[in-house]
């Protein structure tokens, strides 16, 4: 209930300043401000023409394909990384390096490459996530007490038998985290890749409202972005982090 109070309030004053600033004191243009009344004008128009949820839908499906394909090649580089000592050396820099390269970096690539499509926009993600994922990957195994697989070890498994059943649950936790920070990395650089491209999608649309000068067309879909970031964080990861911490007796 407070968080609906806090959202009223906030939506309130928001309507305050435009009303302040554009009508009242004239300070600013009306196309240069984006008001609560016109984002959701623009809301009921772009959702009865069906084109927001078109929009939404397909850059749902781009995100999650190109997380799913990120999340395999993370984790392998991860995996690889932990297990031989030349690559922690040599090819961990590397990654964390290629890691702190903006998303938008790679749309010149993808462009050449792909051309302007879908599989551009995917390569964008994978790029953008991917090597995230792959060091969350390594510090998960890193930060594992070194007397559970010491144990494990003295009991007599194998390395199978060590990733299997201590490894990977006691790294559990950390590694969900770790995919939560890789999703957020793949939904911005998801948005970086439509931009750059024709393909239908929330991007493409915040970009047709600016070339439209439609200020409350861009806050609205700014404001689609953020929600359906914080849906997924609360519906997905945030469940399955409470259910492991829960399991581990880490949380009520």
């Amino acid at each position: 209930m407070s968080i609906i109070i806090f959202v009223v309030i906030l939506i309130a004053a928001w309507q305050f300043f435009y009303w302040l600033s554009v009508d009242m004191l004239e300070l600013c243009k009306s196309y240069a401000v984006p008001s609560p009344i016109g984002v959701a004008e623009r809301f009921a128009d772009l959702l009865s023409d069906g084109s927001l949820l078109k929009a939404t839908g397909n850059s749902l499906l781009r995100g999650i394909a190109g997380f799913a394909i990120a999340v395999i090649i993370g984790v392998i580089i991860g995996l690889l990384i932990n297990h031989f000592n030349y690559l922690q050396k040599n090819l961990k820099p590397i990654v964390l390096g290629v890691q702190t390269l903006p998303s938008v970096c790679w749309v010149p690539f993808s462009i050449l490459w792909f051309g302007l499509s879908t599989k551009a926009i995917l390569f964008v993600v994978i790029m953008g996530s991917a090597f995230s994922i792959a060091i969350s990957v390594d510090n998960a195994i890193k930060n594992i007490l070194p007397i559970y697989t010491k144990a494990a070890l003295t009991m007599g498994a194998n390395k199978k038998q060590l990733y299997t059943y201590v490894i990977f649950p006691a790294s559990l936790p950390e590694l969900v985290s770790g995919l939560k920070q890789g999703w957020s990395f793949a939904w911005r650089a998801l948005m970086a890749g439509e931009v750059m491209t024709t393909s239908i999608g929330l991007g493409q649309t915040l970009i047709m409202g600016r070339d439209l000068a439609d200020i409350n067309q861009v806050m609205l879909v700014m404001l689609v972005i953020v929600i359906v970031g914080i849906i997924i964080d609360k519906c997905i990861f945030s469940v399955i982090e409470k259910r492991l911490l829960k399991k581990r007796g880490l949380a009520a």
